[in-house]
C-alpha cells in the first residue's frame, strides 16, 4: 500500500449543504431554520440578556461602588508607637512620616492593637477607644 492509494473512509468526507439559494429550491427562504426566534438567526451571545440592557450597561462606568464621601486612614498600633517613641515624646502626623512608620496619605488613626507602657501624648487625626483607654492608663494623653 502507498500513500497515493489511501483514502479517508466512507461518509467521512462529506460535501456541505449550499442552503438560502432563492424561495423556491430545497433549502432555501428560511434554509431549515424553521421560523421566528433565536435559532433562526445567528448565534446570540453568551451574555446577551434577551433584549434587555445588558449587566456590563447596568454598571456604574469606573469599576467598584466607592463612596466619595468616605475618609480613608492610614492606621498605626499602639505597639508600634511603643517601640518607636521614648517616654513622655509628641506623637504626632508629621513625626509618624518622619520616622516612616505611616507612609500612606491622608488622616493617621491610632488603633489599640498590642500593649503601651510609656506615658506619650498622641496628636492625630482620629484614635480608636481601645487605644485611647491604653494610652490614658500608661499616663499619656490623648489631643
Amino acid at each position: 500500500m502507498k500513500l497515493h492509494h489511501l483514502k479517508p473512509a466512507h461518509g467521512a468526507k462529506t460535501a456541505r449543504k449550499r442552503v438560502a439559494r432563492g424561495d423556491r429550491g430545497r433549502g432555501g427562504k428560511t434554509a431549515g431554520r424553521g421560523t421566528k426566534g433565536t435559532g433562526e438567526r445567528r448565534k446570540m451571545p453568551a451574555w446577551f440578556e434577551g433584549g434587555g440592557v445588558p449587566l456590563t450597561r447596568r454598571q456604574p462606568k469606573s469599576p467598584g461602588f466607592n463612596n466619595p464621601n468616605k475618609v480613608v486612614y492610614a492606621v498605626i498600633n499602639v505597639a508600634r508607637l511603643e517601640e518607636a517613641f521614648e517616654t513622655g515624646d509628641t506623637v504626632t502626623v508629621e513625626t509618624l512620616r518622619k520616622r516612616g512608620l505611616v507612609k500612606k496619605k491622608g488622616p493617621v488613626k491610632v488603633l489599640g492593637g498590642g500593649e503601651v507602657s510609656k506615658p506619650l501624648t498622641v496628636e492625630v487625626d482620629a484614635v480608636s477607644d481601645s487605644a485611647r483607654e491604653k494610652l490614658t492608663a500608661a499616663g499619656g494623653t490623648v489631643l
